[in-house]
């Protein structure tokens, strides 16, 4: 048998690239200063992903065979998807887990990661799927008490608490479970590889070496990723790349409220987010989120404005809350939370241009309320209408919603799927609508008698309507 050898290389941490010295750019991603030092072991045969892949498949030596296909004899066969148990899961995975599939889940800690992977165990092996928890973090007593706080566990669950990577692929091959959940992947150590757990030599092997699993078994694996200061899970940026789905977690550990987001995924769409609250017994679905976002607003306080945006196919009712005030500063204070600081201070400069709203010597704040984080265009007249609504000092009616894009002549743009949106307001009570000008037509017949629909070309006939 050839031996291995071991080399030192250097790899990217935000693309992954490879390079045998030191770079001050990243001629992959053009990143500075992020190139990191890793002894790596190069060998034939010997290699793990090597081996566990000629086991799976049951030969000893040699390459894989693969058939070559033509694409219009491949047969889709049915219930390729399972149900998770949890449908705010299910739905930014898709429709359901899908089998022989990688998904990494990655957030804060104390977020709820193991919490979720745990009720989804919980529930998949209740349903009769076999179910391997695998965790490298936590002894078997500490699972246990997590366990019995979310509920009862009747069904076929296994717990193996390992970090070795060779022993936890064996234990996967020989009970061939159906559902896999990796807890996490910075703690698995492969053998091969001389670096420490959770650096980029390791994490990437290590998950090379699940993904085969799970292709050659067909075993939906999960695996769960720390992430580092600025929010991106750590080790290299080709972790998100070899997966089939990222989910990120979104929301402050200390409220009740989490937002799963789903930022990559092969079998569905990226524009889906589910919500969670959290409770004694673990994450709680939030079925109706525009109603959670909404409540406890105020009702007759100035800088308050509801307004819809889409994730996905879904609308969800924001209460968007605006604070101007005159400022001690040489230069004005501008902060804005949940959405972007940029586009706050283009529509105020927006106001002063076609308003005429002297808004330079004042601090602004901007806020979302329920820790949402929304880049859609579609809250600028919202956004708009909460500042005018604090720099005069006048409230709104509680009763009005308004969404609208706004462009740099202070005209309102129409936005996407505006049947959806007017319906969610109308059920949601509210009565008085500002839309775009140009979807009054839509608007009107999505609310039927139930509402009363404005439409507005500019955001001076806005401020001048509402306010």
């Amino acid at each position: 048998m050839a031996k291995s050898r071991q080399t030192t290389t250097f790899f990217c941490t935000s693309c992954g690239y490879e390079s045998p010295k030191w770079l001050g750019q990243c001629p992959g991603c053009h990143e500075w200063n992020t190139f990191v030092e890793e002894p790596v072991v190069k060998g034939d045969s010997s290699s793990a992903s090597f081996r566990i892949a000629n086991a799976a498949k049951g030969t000893s030596s040699g390459a894989l065979n693969a058939d070559v296909t033509k694409l219009k004899d491949v047969v889709l066969t049915e219930g390729t998807r399972v149900s998770s148990g949890i449908g705010e899961l299910d739905r930014v995975l898709g429709g359901g887990v899908m089998q022989g599939s990688l998904t990494l889940i990655g957030g804060d800690p104390g977020i709820g990661k193991s919490t979720i992977l745990l009720q989804v165990c919980r529930n998949m092996s209740a349903a009769g799927h076999k179910v391997l928890y695998v965790s490298g973090e936590e002894s078997k007593s500490q699972i246990k008490m997590r366990a019995d706080r979310i509920g009862t566990f009747d069904g076929d669950m296994d717990l193996y608490c390992e970090t070795s990577l060779d022993a936890i692929a064996e234990v996967i091959r020989s009970s061939k479970p159906e559902i896999c959940v990796i807890d996490s992947i910075q703690t698995m150590y492969n053998e091969q590889v001389s670096s420490a757990p959770g650096s980029v030599s390791q994490v990437r092997e290590s998950t090379q070496v699940l993904m085969q699993l799970a292709k050659v078994l067909n075993i939906s694996i999960f695996i769960v990723g720390h992430v580092t200061k600025e929010g991106m899970v750590a080790g290299p940026r080709v972790l998100e790349h070899m997966v089939d789905t990222v989910l990120y977690f979104e929301g402050d550990r200390h409220a009740s409220y989490r937002i799963l987001r789903g930022v990559k995924n092969r079998f569905g769409s990226t524009n889906e987010i589910g919500v969670f609250e959290m409770k004694n017994e673990g994450l709680a679905e939030v079925a109706n989120p525009s109603e959670f976002m909404l409540d406890g607003r105020p009702m007759d306080a100035s800088g308050c404005i509801v307004s819809c945006s889409m994730e996905g196919t879904r609308p969800i009712l924001i209460e968007i809350q605006g604070l101007v005030c005159k400022s001690n500063l040489g230069i004005p204070r501008r902060q804005a939370l949940g959405v972007d600081h940029n586009r706050v201070n283009l529509l105020m400069a927006v106001l002063e241009k076609r308003c005429g709203m002297h808004l330079g010597d004042c601090d602004a704040y901007v806020n979302l309320t329920g820790g949402m984080k929304i880049s859609e265009p579609a809250l600028d007249l919202g956004i708009v209408l909460a500042i005018v609504s604090s720099f005069q000092n006048k409230s709104i009616s509680p009763d009005v919603c308004a969404f609208g894009e706004v462009g740099l002549s202070g005209e309102v743009r129409t936005v996407s799927q505006i049947s959806g949106r007017v319906s969610e307001a109308v059920r949601l009570g509210f009565k008085t609508i500002v839309v775009p000008a140009s979807t009054l037509k839509d608007a009107k017949k999505a609310a039927g008698s139930k509402a009363e629909i404005i439409g507005v070309s500019n955001i001076r006939e806005a401020v001048d309507r509402i306010i």
